[in-house]
């Protein structure tokens, strides 16, 4: 027999005598139940941390990416304004080259997404990053309808680039501007509309500041009139801001067997929503 000692308070006397009592082969089991449900329980916190750690902070690479960029041009959403945003995100080899010029004309959810590209390919070329090219080539900027692939979602009317992040579960949608942080993506309403009729603008947030009482939200983006650069707007000017915070880019080969179009999304050219089903769309 094996005595067998048990931890203080696990039982009364009794208890521990019978425990001690029993066979040598009995405690091996019970002492090999008790190491498999440790074992268990060890490998299903590591598995928690892993996944807690998939989600990284990007959004000073985000920042990074900005200061690459040209400062200028002027604001345009013509026909012409939208072929150089195409030629200016050139996919070539399985790279993206991101060449925007400062005398061309450009538009916001264009210069947005060149930096959302360009942070795409910082991380490939540092190694932390692997997509295959069926995902690349989902990068690409062709011809695509609001609500049609990933430059379709972003472009799009209403909460685009949150709709996008939300249904591939690249990052976390937040409305708080208390949890915003430079670099995060926001989409600004100037009004309550959403849809059909809505006034908006697509920027990376840079952070707020107080001037005489006033608090003012500081962006980055292609403004009117003036093109790509910053901006300060009084924070009562803004009707509503969803934020979109990058966290899990691997996340974008999701789109290979998400639905080619949005439907929601791509509704919004014509019909009109609201602040709430937006962001229930986008998962407030």
């Amino acid at each position: 027999m094996t005595q067998a000692i048990l931890p203080a308070g696990s039982g009364d006397a009794d208890t521990i005598v019978r425990f001690r009592s029993l066979p040598d082969c009995v405690l091996a089991f019970i002492y090999s139940a008790v190491n498999r449900r440790s074992v268990s329980l060890f490998f299903a916190v590591l598995g928690l941390a892993a996944q807690v750690s998939f989600a990284g902070d990007y959004n000073s690479l985000v920042l990074d990416q900005i200061k690459q960029m040209p400062q200028g041009g002027r604001y345009s959403v013509s026909r012409f304004a939208k072929i150089r945003l195409q030629s200016s995100a050139h996919f070539e080899s399985g790279k993206f080259f991101i060449l925007p010029s400062a005398a061309s004309p450009s538009f916001c959810s264009g210069a947005t997404y060149l930096v959302f590209i360009r942070t795409i390919e910082a991380l490939r070329a540092r190694g932390e990053l692997g997509l295959d090219y069926a995902t690349l080539e989902q990068l690409i900027i062709r011809d695509q309808r609001d609500g049609e692939g990933i430059w379709g979602r972003w472009n799009a009317n209403g909460p685009g680039t949150a709709r996008l992040f939300h249904e591939l579960r690249l990052g976390s949608n937040f409305d708080n501007f208390d949890r915003a942080k430079p670099g995060d993506f926001i989409k600004i309403f100037w009004s309550r509309r959403v849809g059909k009729t809505e006034h908006g603008h697509s920027t990376i947030f840079l952070g707020v500041e107080n001037r005489f009482g006033t608090q003012y939200v500081r962006y980055w983006s292609s403004n009117n009139p003036s093109g790509y650069g910053e901006k300060s707007v009084p924070r009562s000017k803004i009707a509503y801001a969803i934020f979109s915070r990058l966290e899990t880019p691997a996340n974008l080969a999701r789109i290979n067997g998400a639905p080619s179009v949005d439907r929601y999304l791509a509704s919004l050219l014509r019909t009109r929503s609201s602040i709430a089903e937006a962001g229930a769309k986008c998962g407030l």
